[in-house]
């Protein structure tokens, strides 16, 4: 079965969030049953500075203002990709989504576009033999796609995934036009919303079946609260909705091979948990305290994420001996709070603002403590990370979050079963609690080193998810034999 993924990014050859992380593994995955897959994306500078030996297969003259060029190239790993080359749209540096000046590109309706354009013409006929059996998009900047097939003569099935729903790629209502977009479906029951286009609700409605990243966040989806907006055109196509958990590259977040760590560790050996947990809090600057209980936080800082809620929250962990070292960026007001923090509490407090591969990789590897108290979460991979890594997950009760840890309440300790600290209501005093509970286990290190040992039997792979991925695929198109690249 031949698979085409289409998505705005792919680690590791761009990255701006976890949806990257997904389609840069969810092909290596798939390849073990039997499916080959391509992925996909602009050639940005940073996709192309890491492609070599780029062919071109596909040529378009006028792709919304300029030229454009699919290349084809084997990139890191062995993943195949195809690169759309428009410079006109696509020659920027920085964050693919967002100018210098920290707004979204007033092009992005075109950018965007022009993806979905070439990847529906590649599918009905690609100049070099390899014809998809399945096109799976992935969020908003694909979801365009299914309306492009429209033209197509052949029109492999569409599948469309939801990584977060919190961004529905809305552009004005005159874009339809400028777009090719067939103005009949300018509709309710099309891709308008609310005046506007929807790049988001066009690959809701259009796709042939959708999903999203794990199974209780498709419930949620199904609600005002979670729904935003989208949750009664997600009711009509229920039965088409479906919830896989994402999983992880197990390979490249593996304590036991991590590069990036002073030492390796795994269930067995976990001594060398203890010497990275000693070289974070040199490097971080934090007081070299083994009975501290070292919480960290990798993370966009948005409302989304509810890190103000730890940052109103962490008296509690300071008062119970415990420290806290965080890594991210994201709005000013959350930024200035946490550097406020580390300001009043040094030696007890590391802010890093930015992003920084290699530091979240020691920073998982040496905390005690993982902190996601998102509002909603459609999956997450931090916590995932930390299950990988023994540093144990203290979350939110939404989405992923609640499909991936086990709330360290009396029934699972004793059952030797937990692997975190699952709380809701998600507000403060929800979190205060959490810290709490957290630091009353920490103290006692026999249950402490047992929910080590729980997480990381926990299985966080892709196995699972991209058996029922191949599935989803197999229903779609039965008649599709396994193949090779």
């Amino acid at each position: 079965m031949r698979v085409l993924m289409v998505a705005s990014e792919c680690y590791p050859l761009v990255k701006t969030g976890g949806l990257a992380d997904v389609v840069g593994a969810l092909p290596a995955a798939l390849a073990a049953d039997g499916c080959a897959s391509r992925v996909m994306l602009p050639a940005y500078p940073s996709v192309l500075a890491r492609l070599a030996d780029a062919r071109p297969v596909m040529r378009e003259d006028d792709v919304f203002g300029g030229p454009g060029t699919l290349l084809s190239a084997r990139g890191e790993g062995g993943l195949d990709v195809l690169a759309l080359d428009a410079p006109h749209l696509f020659a920027r540096d920085g964050n693919p989504y967002l100018g210098p000046d920290g707004r979204d590109w007033p092009d992005n309706h075109r950018r965007y576009a022009a993806l979905c354009a070439m990847a529906a013409r590649y599918a009905d006929a690609p100049p070099d033999g390899w014809a998809p059996d399945i096109v799976h998009c992935h969020d908003w900047q694909a979801g365009l796609v299914p309306v492009y097939r429209m033209r197509a003569t052949r029109r492999p099935p569409v599948v469309f995934t939801i990584h977060n729903i919190g961004f529905p790629g809305l552009f004005p209502a005159a874009a339809v036009a400028e777009l090719g977009l067939p103005p009949e479906r300018f509709a309710p029951d099309g891709f308008e919303y609310y005046g506007h286009l929807s790049f988001l609700k066009a690959g809701l409605v259009f796709s042939d079946r959708l999903t999203t990243v794990s199974p209780t966040y498709a419930r949620e989806l199904l609600t005002p609260r979670f729904g935003m907006g989208f949750e009664g055109v997600l009711a009509a196509r229920a039965a088409d909705l479906t919830g896989i958990l994402n999983g992880i590259d197990d390979a490249t977040w593996n304590p036991a091979a991590d590069a990036h760590l002073a030492a390796p560790y795994d269930a067995a050996r976990l001594d060398g948990k203890a010497a990275d947990r000693a070289a974070l809090q040199a490097e971080t600057g934090l007081d070299p305290d083994p009975a501290a209980l070292l919480a960290c936080v990798v993370s966009r800082l948005t409302d989304q994420k509810g890190l103000d809620l730890l940052a109103e929250a962490l008296p509690v962990l300071l008062d119970g001996g415990g420290q806290l070292a965080l890594l991210g960026s994201g709005v000013a007001e959350m930024e200035d709070a946490f550097h406020a923090l580390a300001a009043a509490h040094p030696g007890r407090v590391s802010v890093r603002i930015g992003y920084d591969e290699a530091l979240s990789h020691r920073l998982v590897a040496g905390a005690d403590a993982i902190v996601v108290p998102s509002r909603f979460e459609p999956c997450g991979l931090t916590q995932l990370i930390g299950l990988r890594y023994g540093t144990i997950p203290i979350v939110a009760r939404t989405g992923g979050l609640a499909d991936s840890v086990i709330d360290a309440n009396v029934a699972a300790l004793q059952a030797g079963v937990a692997t975190g600290f699952v709380f809701e209501p998600v507000d403060a005093e929800g979190m205060r609690h959490a810290l709490r509970r957290a630091l009353a286990a920490f103290a006692d290190r026999t249950a402490w080193r047992g929910m080590i040992q729980a997480a990381m039997r926990q299985p966080v792979g892709w196995t699972r998810s991209a058996a029922q991925y191949r599935a989803l695929y197999n229903d779609l198109a039965p008649n599709a034999k396994d193949s090779g690249p």
